[in-house]
Parts: C-alpha cells; structure tokens; sequence
C-alpha cells in the first residue's frame, strides 16, 4: 500500500504538485492541509497516518494524486462536440458569455445537482477561495470569479460530500483538478468510493497556467505596477496575460511574471481540460460567447436541458482550430 510519504517523495519533494487539493479532501484522518497566509507550494501534513502511523491499509491521497507519473487512467470522454455559447439571462459580472453559469444554474434548478464546488472571490479582499455552493442566488453572485488563480479546489469536495451529505455534486475545475476526479472516479480504492458516487459532472475551464494571488496581484501588478486590484474587471490568459480595466487593456508578456505561475503548472500538458464531461473557456470564440466542448453523455444531457429551458443559447461558430492551438503549444512546452 502507498501513504502520504510515497505521496511526498514522487510529487511534493520534486515540485509536481498542481496544488488540487484532492489529497486534503480525500484524506479520511484530516492530517493533510494547505497552511494559511503563507506560500503554499506543496499541502503540509501534521504526522499522522492511518497506513504509516498505525499499518491501516488506506492510500487515498496517493490514488486521487493527478500527478503520479505515469498513472492517469483513459479519458471516460466519448466525444468532443464544439458549440459556442452564452447565458440566455443576464448574469452580472459574468466572463465571456457565462454560459458555465447558466448550465449550472439550469441543473440546479431542476435539481440534478444540489451542491457545486467552485471558486470564489472575497469581495472586499478579492483574494480567491474554494467553496460549496448550493443555492441559485450564491451562484449568480459567485459568476465571475477569478479562475487563473491558483486555490486548492478539491479540498472543498470534503465540505460537499461529508459536511453537507450533497449526493450530486457538479464540480467546476482547471485541467488538473479535473484529472484528479478522473482517478477518483476510476480508482477501486473503497475510501474513493463516497466521493466518485457523489460527483455528477465537471466542467473544466481552459487553462495555460495559475498564478499565486499574492505574487502576482499584490507583488507584481500592485506593487510593481501600480494597478489597483479594485479596477480590475476581468483577466485573461492567451498566450499573455491580458488586464482589463475599466478604460484600458494592458498586456504583460508571461516570461515577465514567470515567477509568479506556481512550479506544478511547468509540467501540465493539458489545456482544455480533456478529463472533463464539459470543456469551456474564451478561446475560440467570438467576443461575448464561451466555447463549450462536450466530451460525455452526462455533459451532453446537462447542456441540452439548459439549451431547453433557454438559460443556455449556443451557435456552431465555435472553431476548434484556435482550441488545437493552444492545446498543441502547451503540450510542446
């Protein structure tokens, strides 16, 4: 059997960790953790474990690890169907066309999920967190939320499935995290089991890298820069990370805030999130619509209900070409 330790010398030691959280989450003694207010490369762990303190037979963190080289199980993806899509209600502070919002939404509303794990933001810090949401109006007041931050997602999966009892959960994850799920969701390791059952989709959000808040908001753009965190409105990351503010755009190469991306990040090949049953993002789309790339049955039938209750309005203008770029460029990196 693995433990933590194995966990530690193949992922931890050697930077690879993608900072998922699912090891937190899965961890059935709560010993592993991200500390608080300090910079969190790696999940910290108090000293006890069930396999290696007292020879009970466990191995979670270990088995959910995405980064375990050499042992992400196949795709469960089916398909990969291209839509461009957005919102058919208005949605305040939405990014692109906040159609992941409203696939949400529409699910919730019927009933087909009762929690969703996702990021949000502190309003008057707008320092990122990870968090269970189970009403339509948290939602809608969490649409928006900063994805290019790094947050130790997961972890929240612990709030959702033990905490709150949620027993269909959609989770909204970058590419890592949603391998993570995949070998939850594959592994036949018992103390996976309460988690896998209790997931019913994810929606992955395109992704080159993740930043630290504190490096890049605080050290970087505020410090260096000059650029009030409070203006900023919208970031995106194409290549460069692009900063909206209310009356200007400023561009900023990724070779100058390189010390900012977490060390993990250097070693994802994947951009689109393929373990996903919903891929989405900006790119390849036109402005004001999000690319949704539907890759299983379960992400089909989410998006066909939203399509049939008209939260959801989508064309066939998406382009898959400008998808394979980005996807080519970062698994070449």
């Amino acid at each position: 059997m693995t433990n933590y330790l194995d966990l530690k010398k193949k992922v931890w030691d050697t930077n690879r960790c993608s900072g998922c959280g699912g090891c937190v989450a899965v961890c059935p003694a709560d010993a592993l953790y991200f500390k608080k207010g300090e910079e969190s490369i790696n999940p910290s762990s108090n000293g006890y474990c069930k396999d290696a303190t007292d020879g009970v037979p466990c191995g979670a963190c270990y088995d959910i690890c995405p980064r375990i080289e050499g042992e992400m199980p196949e795709s469960s993806s089916c398909r990969e169907e291209y839509m461009t899509a957005k919102a058919g209600m208005e949605i305040p502070g939405r990014q692109s066309g906040g159609a992941v919002s409203a696939i949400l939404l529409d699910s919730l509303e019927r009933g087909i999920i009762d929690a969703v794990v996702t990021v949000t933001e502190d309003p008057w810090t707008l320092k990122p967190k990870s968090t269970v949401i189970t009403s339509t109006e948290a939602l809608i007041n969490s649409a928006g939320s900063r994805y290019n931050w790094w947050v130790p997602l997961l972890a929240a999966m612990k709030e959702a499935v033990i905490g709150k009892k949620s027993k269909n959960i959609a989770i909204v994850a970058l590419p890592c995290a949603a391998q993570a799920v995949e070998k939850l969701r594959k592994s036949d390791n018992e103390l996976l089991g309460p988690f896998a059952k209790s997931i019913k989709y994810v929606i992955g959000l395109f992704c080159t890298e993740s930043f630290d808040y504190e490096k890049l908001m605080e050290g970087k753009l505020k410090s260096e820069m000059n650029i009030d965190p409070l203006d900023i409105e919208r970031m995106d990351v194409r290549g460069k990370l692009v900063v909206k503010l209310k009356n200007e755009d400023i561009t900023i190469p990724l070779k100058d805030i390189e010390d900012t991306i977490r060390p993990g990040c250097h070693i994802c090949k994947d951009f689109d999130a393929l373990y996903a049953d919903i891929s989405a993002g900006s790119v390849g789309s036109p402005e004001g619509y999000t690319t949704l790339i539907v890759r299983s049955d379960t992400g089909k039938l989410a998006v066909a209900r939203a399509l049939e209750s008209g939260r959801l309005i989508a064309t066939d203008e998406a382009d898959p070409a400008v998808v394979t770029k980005y996807r080519n460029k970062k698994q070449q990196k």
